[in-house]
């Protein structure tokens, strides 16, 4: 076992943290007789030689020896070693993505040759995973197909195995990789896509497992999307509910690798504290209770193929939400949320049923729901009645804890639902954020909401003032001061003045700038409610940070009017060499000012040229608002709107204000309307806010339109 290994000058490679001496300890663990020391050897592996996916030269020394673990069948718990390998050899399992481009000067700088070498490697040794897919143990079953469709030279050679061993193996999960090793093969292999899609098509047709008939169906969707059925709603719901039926018909039903591995000889599962321990421990309590809880993988293979299908995709997902089955409901709820954040469309029925889920009695699912209805915002509104329901009602059982609003303890009960009425900007929030308020602990994100709200939110100032005046001021009073000060702002809350100057005039040394600004944004919120703060606001028109004196600028406008001091003090940051966001600070704090910063149009129209985007859009935007030159600003704005769309927001809004002055714009604004994609959807990520933003946009678009056809009657 492990021959050659003392041989290796392990010493003089290395991996994520340093020389690779302790490599051999690890490859040995993997093979240990202890389950708790291969757990803590596999973590290891990940943690350090194939550290987020790289691949050091100590990687490279290791193949060998990982493939000759992989061929003992005295080695146990081998299925974890088929994935390692899998990964490094280069292959993302979530996609098929070419390698990212690694920057040479950076001081971990990993050759790309590496992750060559290492697919090389790998391929060269690959026939070890042509056995596996017999093997006793169902994990190592689970693992080799993905091994086979990825790493190994002979595509034509695998099909034929997989589709071979398809009509052999009995368990349900293996059987679903075996389909899913098919459809990667499909994809990667252009000569064999052809036969590939046609036995798909065939097996989705005819297998009798409707497990089976629905992975067949993901990966025929996948490999020829051209070629999805027009009833693709009607058949993925009679299959989800064939297996719902058999699920429950046979208690349980399914048989599933993923349970079964990484046991010890007692078959009870090691307590190890390692990462890879916490994912597995985390795995199995998101599938605990479900009897098929593969369908959520193969329903996000069909969603991501179905992609601007947006119509299908919304009707499956209705489907699944009024399933009976609260686990085929649950993953609606996910699937949904990857949905809305990328695409447009009518959402109004998915949220209302979304909401009806807040009282189901299993945790989970309220959680789910809870989750997703906080980032949808404005979009939350049809569920606002199930939301404050779930707010009002009593506690869920004997001996439940309850909080100050009328909630369960705990994000999955109250904090989020609370969240979500307030950004659907519903006014039966207001109450309860007012006894949210006087609990020892407010979620800050609750605060962020109240600017939603409208005047049925001024009655909270008075609880905002006083936990503003019970913030010390010490090194952690911008982290708690800010929320409460942004939402002093949104409610207008004017009799907080000397709250909010205590903490302007006491912000210590320790982001003291972020301090002031955020005190002087609300005092600019509070107009001459904020007369007597003059003074202060006068001192800090000579501040050294732009963010400070702009907005100081800004508020002593609000309070007194008076634009003698005001627009000298801005426009000492629009000048020659004044930084792009020392300008921007600037140009900002004139566009609120409006018309009667008029006089500072020709400061602004440097700006207009910048090789700065942001200041190009500032300097437009608030050249419109103090001159109303739509001739100089339009054509900036536009050019910034295709050049940047994470600046539609802004734009969007002055075009909007700017009517039909716009009117060249009506094109640009035309075709934003049409198109189905959300302007900020991004691959791989998203924010809590971008789903907001994006319907912000529509909604100024839409405003900017109506405007522009009002004028030209």
């Amino acid at each position: 076992m492990l021959t050659g290994i003392e041989e290796v000058d392990w010493a003089s490679l290395g991996h994520a943290y340093g020389p690779a001496d302790d490599v051999p300890a690890l490859l040995r663990g993997l093979a240990s007789a202890d389950p708790a020391e291969r757990e803590t050897a596999l973590d290891g592996m990940y943690g350090a030689v194939h550290h987020q996916g790289d691949v050091y030269d100590s990687t490279l020394a290791c193949i060998p020896f990982l493939l000759e673990l992989v061929a003992d069948p005295a080695v146990q718990d081998r299925g974890g070693i088929v994935e390692l390998l899998t990964s490094i050899g280069g292959i993302e399992l979530d996609d098929d993505e070419e390698l990212d481009e690694f920057d040479p000067d950076d001081e971990e700088f990993i050759p790309a040759a590496n992750y060559a070498m290492a697919a090389a490697a790998i391929a060269a040794g690959a026939d070890v995973f042509l056995g596996l897919v017999g093997d006793p143990d169902p994990e190592v079953r689970l693992a080799a197909p993905c091994a086979l469709a990825s790493l190994h030279p002979d595509p034509a050679r695998v099909l034929t195995l997989l589709r071979e061993s398809l009509t052999v193996e009995r368990d349900t999960e293996v059987r679903l990789a075996l389909v899913a090793a098919v459809g990667r093969i499909a994809l990667r292999h252009a000569s064999l896509r052809s036969e590939t899609v046609e036995w798909l098509d065939w097996l989705a047709r005819a297998a009798q497992d409707p497990g089976l008939r629905l992975a067949a169906l993901a990966q025929l969707a996948r490999c020829a999307p051209g070629a999805i059925p027009d009833d693709i709603v009607r058949w993925v719901t009679e299959l989800l509910e064939e297996i719902r039926t058999a699920a429950h018909g046979v208690g349980g039903g399914c048989t599933g690798a993923a349970g079964e591995g990484g046991t010890g000889a007692d078959g009870v599962r090691p307590a190890t504290p390692t990462l890879a321990g916490q994912v597995r421990e985390l795995l199995e309590e998101q599938v605990a209770g479900r009897p098929a809880p593969w369908t959520e993988e193969l329903l996000r293979t069909l969603h991501s193929a179905l992609d601007d299908r947006v119509d299908d995709r919304i009707a499956l997902i209705l489907a699944q939400l009024r399933s009976p089955d609260r686990w085929q409901r649950s993953d609606a709820i996910w699937l949904c949320g990857g949905l809305i954040r990328v695409w447009r469309g009518r959402y109004e029925e998915i949220v209302r049923l979304v909401g009806a889920q807040l009282h189901d009695p299993e945790p989970r699912l309220r959680e789910a729901a809870t989750s997703f209805l906080e980032r949808v915002f404005e979009l939350g509104g049809p569920a606002a009645d199930a939301l404050t329901s779930r707010l009002t009602a009593g506690p869920a059982g004997p001996g439940a804890r309850r909080n100050g609003y009328g909630g369960l303890v705990g994000r999955s009960g109250r904090d989020g639902a609370l969240l979500a009425l307030a950004r659907a900007g519903d006014t039966r929030a207001v109450p309860l954020l007012a006894r949210a308020l006087e609990e020892p602990e407010v979620r800050r994100e609750l605060l962020y909401a109240m600017d939603g709200l409208g005047p049925a939110a001024t009655g909270l100032a008075p609880l905002l003032r006083r936990r503003l005046a019970e913030v010390e001021l010490d090194e952690g009073l911008f982290d708690r001061a800010a929320p409460l000060l942004y939402a002093l702002a949104a409610v207008r809350g004017g009799q907080a003045l000397p709250e909010v100057l205590r903490v302007l005039r006491g912000a210590p040394e320790h982001r003291r700038d972020w301090v002031r600004e955020a005190a002087l944004r609300t005092l600019a919120a509070f107009g001459p409610a904020a007369r007597e703060a003059v003074p202060d606001l006068r001192g800090l028109l000579a501040a050294e940070s732009a963010a400070v004196a702009t907005m100081a600028a800004r508020a002593l406008w609000a309070a007194e009017g008076d634009r003698g001091d005001v627009l000298p003090a801005l426009e000492r940051w629009l000048r020659p060499g004044s930084s792009a966001p020392d300008w921007c600070c600037a140009a900002l704090s004139l566009a609120a000012i409006g018309p009667a910063a008029a006089g500072s149009a020709t400061a602004l129209r440097p700006g207009l040229a910048s090789r700065d985007l942001w200041v190009r859009v500032r300097s437009a935007t608030a050249l419109w608002r103090v001159s109303g030159r739509a001739d100089e600003a339009l054509p900036v704005l536009l050019a910034a709107w295709e050049e940047n769309r994470h600046a539609r927001v802004d734009i969007a809004e002055c075009l909007a204000e700017m009517g039909p002055a716009a009117r060249d714009a009506q094109l640009t604004i035309l075709t934003e309307l049409t198109r189905r994609r959300r302007h900020n959807a991004r691959e791989g990520g998203s924010g809590s806010h971008d789903i907001h933003q994006d319907e912000k946009l529509l909604t100024l678009c839409r405003a900017a339109l109506a405007r522009m056809e009002r004028g030209a009657f």
